[in-house]
């Protein structure tokens, strides 16, 4: 059975102006253009729906059983889809995103310059985060979505990968290792580590690639943020290993670490909880940005 919404509108004008003009005039149609959506219908049905005479336009009764039956269902799903349209179309508003440092500073100041430029109207509010506290503020709900490092699996969580970001060294320029192009991973045995503390998502994965590569790590010291162990290594304290997307300051050489490494920059949610209009369009713009290459440092 073929029958349109138009049709069934045109039916429920007609049924309660009694009158086609009126209908008309209500639908801001054209006379001869609801006569035809009543003649479809009716041809559609297979039954007459209206007695017409001169003065006005009275239901038949299956007419009337028709009105009683869908004026209601179709009033609420003309408002339910009128507040999809309106929830898909508006762009104001605000998004709430968790992300661990690294990634707050690379990653989301493009985003939020982007978001600013095409839609002025939506505020993105960043809660810049260590890793463990990124997964509870998702977790808990208090934000949208969140920005993650390789985040355990689970069943708390739905995500997207966007980007790998490869570890690299970063050492003073008098150190040896800043003679060479690349550095083995093997060859950080017995030097001084100052690595990121365990509240960092990278941690994990330092500590897994280094016994992949059988060494014996020499940590010296452990801080909450990339920005410390920079100054620390600058002192002469020790070598760090970092994610490129750190952004190691010029001061370093940086060199990159063989075979290869790298963690995974992660979307997530919760997991069966749809994202908002407005989040998946944030989501959607970082996806976007990750794959053109606008989040990778030059």
């Amino acid at each position: 059975m073929n029958i349109s919404l138009r049709q069934l509108r045109a039916f429920l004008a007609v049924a309660r102006q009694r009158h086609f003009r009126r209908a008309a005039e209500h639908l801001h149609l054209s006379q001869p253009a609801v006569s035809r959506h009543i003649a479809d219908l009716e041809d559609e049905l297979g039954v007459r729906l209206f007695d017409r005479n001169t003065r006005e336009v009275v239901p038949t009764e299956a007419g009337r059983y028709l009105e009683s039956a869908i004026e209601r269902v179709l009033d609420e799903l003309e408002g339910v889809l009128d507040h999809v349209h309106y929830e898909g179309e508006r762009r104001h508003g605000k998004v709430r995103i968790a992300s661990v440092p690294t990634l707050s500073a690379s990653l989301m100041p493009a985003c939020i310059a982007d978001c600013a430029r095409e839609y002025p109207e939506l505020t993105i509010q960043l809660f810049d985060q260590a890793q463990m506290l990124v997964l509870e503020s998702v977790r808990g709900g208090e934000v949208d979505f969140g920005i993650a490092i390789d985040p355990p699996e689970g069943g708390d969580f739905d995500g997207e990968t966007i980007m790998r970001d490869p570890f690299c060294l970063a050492c003073r320029p008098d150190h040896q290792f800043a003679q060479s192009k690349t550095v083995s991973w093997k060859k950080l045995q017995g030097q001084s580590l100052i690595l990121l503390d365990y509240s960092s998502g990278s941690r994990r994965l330092i500590d897994d690639a280094l016994r992949r590569h059988n060494v014996d790590a020499n940590v010296v010291q452990q801080t909450g943020h990339t920005h410390t162990a920079f100054r620390m290594v600058e002192a002469g304290l020790g070598i760090t290993i970092t994610p490129m997307l750190s952004a190691p300051p010029p001061s370093l050489a940086i060199r990159p670490l063989t075979p290869t490494e790298q963690r995974s920059v992660m979307l997530i949610h919760r997991h069966h909880r749809s994202l908002s209009p407005l989040a998946a369009l944030v989501w959607e713009r970082l996806r976007k940005l990750a794959a053109n290459g606008a989040l990778t440092p030059h």
